[in-house]
């Protein structure tokens, strides 16, 4: 019963470190450099202050180490850590650029798919909208936000028409946004090239 109750708060800890490191810092009044990494020792103090969760170094790197979607890195000296991506504040995570496979997913709830239909895929308040590179993830991702939607996206085609693409250190495949002409709702026609 112990250990379940360790697991909850890794879990409960993870989404706290995940709002402070992807989108508000200043709730433990700390800062991100410009490549969104914070100091461990801020990091754990700042949390700590909080009096909502206690955490200390082995509990971090657990964290880190076991988090199921690779949220999170540290530098080489583990002095710094930051978010992998899905950042709302303006850093630069030195993302590498990467030639995309030709489709990639997009998980949604079925809420918002008249204005995907409409307005393509757009980051909304995150810096880059995240595919997936198979159905199941992307399911899996929609399945956060209600009943599951997964668009297709040819993303060879957009790559061969000039749009930029990037593969976190995690698998997340990122892009500034995807127009309509290169969705398509899952289980339709397949897209053409």
């Amino acid at each position: 019963m112990r250990n379940e109750a360790c697991r909850l708060d890794y879990k409960k800890i993870s989404r706290f470190i995940s709002l402070i490191l992807r989108h508000h810092p200043e709730t433990i009044g700390i800062s991100l450099d410009h490549h969104g990494w914070a100091k461990v020792g801020e990091l754990i103090t700042g949390i700590n202050d909080t009096g909502k969760y206690h955490i200390d170094m082995p509990m971090l790197e657990e964290i880190v180490m076991n988090d199921n979607k690779q949220r999170y890195s540290f530098n080489s000296d583990k002095t710094k850590i930051r978010a992998n991506q899905g950042h709302s504040i303006n850093v630069d995570v030195e993302l590498q650029e990467a030639i995309p496979p030709e489709i990639l997913y997009h998980g949604t709830g079925e809420k918002s798919v008249c204005s995907i239909c409409a307005e393509g895929l757009q980051p909304k308040s995150r810096l880059y909208v995240h595919l997936s590179k198979d159905i199941e993830t992307a399911a899996n991702v929609g399945s956060r936000h209600g009943k599951p939607v997964v668009f297709t996206v040819a993303s060879g085609k957009m790559h061969r028409k000039g749009y930029r693409f990037y593969l976190s250190v995690n698998g997340v495949w990122l892009t500034k946004s995807v127009p309509v002409e290169f969705i398509q709702l899952q289980g339709k026609n397949r897209l053409q090239d």
